[in-house]
């Protein structure tokens, strides 16, 4: 049986965030099984500086709320214990880093299906996390 499952969701625009959940429906959560729904946002070195600089001016575009209504809209239809988390960082080593703190049993990701260049140029989130992840790892593909 999982206990706990790391969701880990890219909320933006992302069709794939609702093939990941129904894979999650998918698994016949248990109610004893708690599943953190996570989202991790990328902060580059400017918009950390900005934040430190001129908090009340980089805090106006910060996407905290609309991640975490979005989060709660997918938290919501879930049939058993659930939390939320929004971190901000390097998502290969925020996904990680949740998955031991919350001692997961599964990590459920999306996969963007890069090829080719792109995928040299940008990397590849979930095959890095199938490599580092400390417990089973499901990637969800793009249909």
């Amino acid at each position: 049986m999982l206990k706990t499952i790391l969701v880990a969701l890219d909320v933006e625009p992302d069709p794939l965030a609702g093939q990941v959940m129904q894979t999650l429906r998918q698994l016949r959560l248990e109610p004893s099984t708690t599943v953190i729904l996570a989202h991790v946002i990328v902060a580059t070195q400017t918009e950390v500086e900005v934040i430190v600089d001129r908090p009340e001016a980089g805090l106006e575009s910060f996407p905290h709320d609309r991640i975490e209504k979005q989060l709660h809209s997918h938290q919501k239809n879930l049939p058993c214990q659930s939390q939320i988390e929004i971190v901000t960082g390097e998502p290969v080593e925020e996904i990680i880093r949740l998955a031991n703190i919350y001692k997961a049993d599964l990590i459920l990701i999306g996969s963007r299906g890069l090829t080719g260049m792109q995928r040299i140029l940008l990397g590849s989130v979930s095959s890095q996390i199938v490599t580092d992840a400390p417990c089973s790892v499901l990637v969800v593909k793009p249909k």
